[in-house]
């Protein structure tokens, strides 16, 4: 009963939706003698659905945050769960050479875009069936409230609300990591190449697909580009809606190259989607690294001067701030006067 309460505590404690999931992994694990324990987040890129680990921990090790990219796996190699959420059902099981799976989906109204995954040698008894529909039940309830404070209603991205107490957190991570003063201890070890980084994504001429096909079909344009940025970054970044066609992306610790590759996969996979009723829909992207003692001003006035460099010299391309300041074609500013976050 303590330990039980332990993780209650602990996952009601947080406002982050990562630090959630990593305590819920920890809770299951412990409290459902789990080999594995995975939470899984369920995405549509067009007609398929892919499932793709968010955290996870394993057997006699500590809870991890996954740094998955890409969509994922598709929900067709989970028959059991597939047919669970045709189903709206409140759980899954398989067994597969003496590996006992549950599913159990995160519902949300008649959505479920959360499934947590829980793998043993033994078959679930009835009281532990019972113990983790009690954790899923806590976890699902401050999960849904977070969702409801935070999300972007037509995206369900986080909205911009959220955004600010984010990249401060990113911001804190970042000076964090920096080379210690003089006589203090070394806090991270030099030559990773490792960075926080923030891009700005804007669909190009939206005005136009709005105009010429209406709302609900502008409307479809954003909520398909939303998807796709979700499957084409990380688990544990961070994808905002900041209203109208504009997204802003937080990429936690990755390298440039990394970074740049990934920006620019996404741009590509919009490119090559073929929107209903409107066929061809392009974004341009600018992107900066995220330095510990710059205000978040002006790391967004940096990201989005490379994106209006972007839009102003073709569009439909991913522009890299410090890039085009180290190529002489932007000037080193304080904050960008025609940026129009605020």
């Amino acid at each position: 009963m303590d330990s039980l309460l332990k993780h209650m505590v602990d996952m009601t404690g947080h406002r982050d939706h990562a630090m959630l999931d990593l305590s819920a992994v920890a809770a299951v694990q412990e409290l459902a003698g789990a080999q594995h324990t995975r939470v899984l987040s369920l995405a549509a890129v067009g007609p398929a659905r892919y499932l793709r680990a968010r955290a996870s921990v394993d057997d006699g090790g500590a809870p991890r945050l996954e740094d998955e990219a890409g969509p994922g796996e598709t929900l067709e190699a989970y028959p059991e769960l597939a047919a669970c959420l045709a189903a709206q059902g409140a759980r899954a099981e398989a067994e597969q050479a003496g590996r006992h799976t549950m599913w159990v989906p995160i519902w949300r109204g008649e959505l479920a875009a959360t499934i947590l995954e829980i793998a043993r040698a033994a078959p679930f008894t009835a009281a532990e069936i019972h113990t983790i529909d009690g954790i899923v039940g806590v976890y699902r309830n401050f999960r849904n409230l977070l969702e409801y404070s935070e999300r972007d209603s037509l995206t369900g991205l986080l909205n911009r609300k959220t955004f600010d107490d984010q990249l401060a957190r990113m911001l804190q991570c970042a000076a964090e990591q920096e080379s210690p003063l003089p006589g203090q201890p070394e806090r991270r070890q030099k030559g990773t190449g490792h960075e926080q980084w923030l891009a700005v994504v804007d669909v190009d001429h939206f005005k136009l697909v709005n105009d010429r096909f209406g709302h609900l079909y502008g409307d479809e344009v954003l909520i398909l580009i939303a998807n796709m940025l979700q499957s084409s970054f990380r688990a544990h970044d961070r994808v905002f809606r900041f209203g109208g066609e504009e997204f802003v992306v937080l990429l936690r610790s990755t390298t440039l190259e990394n970074a740049r590759r990934i920006i620019e996969r996404f741009r590509a996979g919009v490119e090559n989607h073929h929107f209903p009723q409107v066929g061809t829909v392009t974004v341009s992207v600018g992107f900066t690294c995220i330095k510990p003692y710059d205000s978040p001003v002006v790391t967004l006035g940096h990201a989005d001067q490379a994106l209006y460099f972007a839009k102003t010299h073709g569009r439909n391309q991913v522009c890299h701030y410090d890039q085009l300041v180290a190529d002489g074609l932007l000037a080193t500013v304080a904050s960008n006067d025609t940026a129009e976050f605020f």
